[in-house]
Order: structure tokens, then sequence, then C-alpha cells
């Protein structure tokens, strides 16, 4: 028989969702409870101690307190396995039709690359055509000479981790749009609150007032160091509002490749992140 659910219970599951539904997630599934945990909270319920137990702390609620207890049992702590929680986060995403992009052409999402224990992150705004074929972002003309800016700081690809605003491509290569950016950005606060970053560099106009919620120009934007906290629920294993990394905004590869006078511009925000980071730049050979 189902258990009917009491009021605390009821009004607790029906938040949960209204907040899965704010955030484009609609399909959900059940997942099993390890026996272990159930074992452990049918004992605990059936001699009153489970509520007693989460009482002891002012600030805890009764009801999400075990359900949090089973995510994180069913999922990899962010802080344990960056790898491991960036594929919950990818799980989560899904094959997305949260926003328009997904009906205008695209292959596939471009999730992200690289290493999720780096101390680097760069983030575009969306894939291209080559990305949306490879399934990897900044692997075109744009990705050759990011991966040529990488390597000017005395650091390889496999070393950084690269993703993007959106994940789908915009038609024709366009700009995302403001609704586009807001629907797939919280994505990116996730990968971004997992991997924990020590520098931001925001590749473009796009990625940065998205990252920091501004509509300055690049002119004003760049030549700072910026304190960013990644906006990331309080409910989601990879909340950590005492997380922050410092940003860096430079100009988008694919606006140096029509703009190569700007490439030395760029190369001085690149100078900022590395002294941030504590690198030096490769030899020239």
């Amino acid at each position: 028989m189902a258990k009917v659910l009491d009021r605390e219970t009821s009004a607790a599951v029906s938040a949960r969702l209204r907040y899965y539904r704010e955030l484009g997630i609609f399909d959900l599934y059940r997942r099993e409870v390890p026996p272990e945990l159930l074992t452990k909270l049918e004992s605990n319920t059936s001699d009153g101690e489970a509520t007693a137990s989460v009482a002891e702390s002012p600030t805890s609620n009764p009801i999400t307190e075990p359900i949090a207890e089973v995510r994180m049992k069913a999922r990899p702590a962010a802080v344990a396995d960056h790898a491991a929680a960036l594929r919950v986060i990818r799980e989560d995403l899904g094959d997305c039709t949260r926003c328009k992009l997904h009906q205008q052409g695209r292959k596939q999402i471009v999730f992200g690359v690289g290493d999720p224990d780096t101390r680097l992150m760069f983030v575009g705004e969306g894939p291209g055509a080559d990305e949306d074929e490879q399934g990897e972002p900044f692997v075109g003309k744009a990705g050759q000479l990011l991966n040529n800016m990488i390597y000017a700081m005395n650091l390889e690809r496999a070393q950084v981790y690269i993703g993007n605003v959106v994940k789908c491509r915009p038609p024709q290569n366009r700009t995302p749009e403001r609704d586009e950016c807001e629907t797939c950005s919280p994505f990116l606060m996730r990968q971004i609150a997992v991997i924990r970053p020590e520098v931001i560099v925001a590749l473009g106009a796009t990625a940065a007032k998205t990252l920091l919620g501004v509509t300055d120009s690049m002119a004003k934007l760049r030549g700072k160091v910026y304190d960013f906290s990644p906006v990331v629920p309080r409910e989601l294993p990879e909340h950590d509002s005492e997380y922050s990394a410092k940003l860096v905004v430079t100009y988008h590869p694919a606006y140096l490749l029509r703009d190569p006078r700007q490439k030395g511009e760029a190369w001085k925000d690149l100078q900022i992140a590395m002294s941030l980071l504590g690198l030096t730049a490769r030899a020239k050979t």
C-alpha cells in the first residue's frame, strides 16, 4: 500500500518539485535507496530516533535532512570526486529541451572538457559547428587559437577545464540570447562549483556578462580581477557559500581571429590570470 504523506512531508516534496520546475526539469525518475541506508532509516523511524536526531540541530529540517543524506549516498560529493560529480550534472542535464536551441539544429549537447581538478577554467559563450559535430568545446579554428593561448601560459589544454555558457549550438553561430543563457547557465554554475578552480577566464562579452551579472562593455570589464562565487541552490550537493574564485575577462578567440590586432591586449589579460596562479610564460622557441 502506498504510504500517505503527512502535511509537512507533502509540503517539502511540493517545494522540491517547484524548485525543479523553475530549473526547467520536468522529467524525474526514481533512484533506488541503498539497502544499508534504508535499513538505518527504517530502524530510526521505528524507535522515534529519526526525528529526534534531526531536531538536535536548530537549523535542520526533519523532512529534508534524510532526503539530503540519501542524495549524498547516491551521488558522489563534489569535493571527493570532481569527475564523478560532473557526470551527475551531465546526467541531470540529459537530452536537454529546456530552451528553443534544441529545436534549431543542434546535433548534440557540448558539456565541457578538461581536468576536473584544475586550478584554471575557461568559459566561452557556446559551441560552434565543429564543436556541435565533435561534442567538445573549442575544437575549431577558435579552439586552435585558444590552445595556443594556453600553451603560451606554460600549460597544456589537458591541464585546464573548458566550458560554455550554453551547451547547444545557436543557429548560424549567433550570440546566445538572454533567455538561453539564463536557462543553461545554472548547469555551468554547478560545473564551476564542482571543479572549484582558483581562476576563471571569461572568454568574450557573453561569458563575462553572464558570470558577473552585468551589462558593461568589454572595455570596462577587462583589466580587472573579480571575486566570483557561483550561484548554486542550497538544495544541491555542489552548494558551498564559502567558495569563491578570481575571474578575469578577455576577448573570445573567435573575435581575435577577426581582429588579430587585439591579441596583444588578450595576452595582457592572460598575464593577469597567470600572476594569480603563479605561472610564468613559456619560453619562446
